[in-house]
């Protein structure tokens, strides 16, 4: 049985932050990737909301600099070999382009504030709360909404932004993050928090 609990929403500067929306993950012709057009449109429409408010915008990938990083990870899952410095893999889905001045944070692990930046970036742009989406949902956006959560942010999950390889997966994560984590939304309400 879930706890009770209550939706938290946004704060006066949200920023979106789109977790390995990267060809690795979008290109169903890498090993690490999946047939998720939707999830691409869906975030197409929240980049276009946040960008059309002037509110901050972030992504992440992955990238593999050297043999000691997340080794273990990496032994885990060799998969993740594919996205070293440079590859087509580790660059942010076309339709998705960073535009000028938007950060993109690169990372080793699953969350996007593990062993990165990304809390001092968010601080410096003024951020007081997170939407999250991107690419796994039962994998590093589930571990990115928990860090969001323990280091106090707010954090939204807008449910046809986020998707995974495994659908019985997806939705226990989504259920799971609801009941503890975050707020998951469909798509137009979290669109419609932004003017709130």
């Amino acid at each position: 049985m879930d706890l009770e609990r209550q939706a938290v929403g946004l704060g006066k500067r949200p920023a979106l932050l789109l977790v390995d929306m990267i060809n690795g993950f979008t290109d169903p012709a890498c090993p690490l990737g999946s047939e998720c057009a939707d999830v691409v449109a869906a975030n197409g429409a929240l980049l276009a909301a946040f960008r059309a408010r002037g509110l901050p915008v972030f992504f992440t990938t992955v990238v593999y600099r050297d043999a000691e990083q997340a080794r273990v990870f990496r032994a885990r899952l060799p998969a993740l070999n594919v996205l070293e410095p440079g590859s087509h893999w580790v660059e942010v889905d076309p339709a998705l382009a960073p535009a000028t001045g938007e950060v993109v944070i690169e990372k080793q692990w699953a969350s996007a504030f593990h062993a990165t930046d990304l809390d001092a970036q968010l601080a410096v742009a003024g951020v007081d709360s997170l939407v999250v989406t991107g690419l796994t949902t039962s994998g590093c956006v589930r571990a990115t909404v928990v860090d969001g959560l323990q280091y106090d942010y707010p954090v939204v999950v807008p449910r046809e932004a986020v998707g995974d390889r495994n659908r019985e997966a997806h939705e226990s994560n989504l259920h799971d993050i609801n009941a503890k984590y975050a707020d998951v939304l469909p798509l137009a309400d979290v669109i419609s928090l932004l003017d709130v």
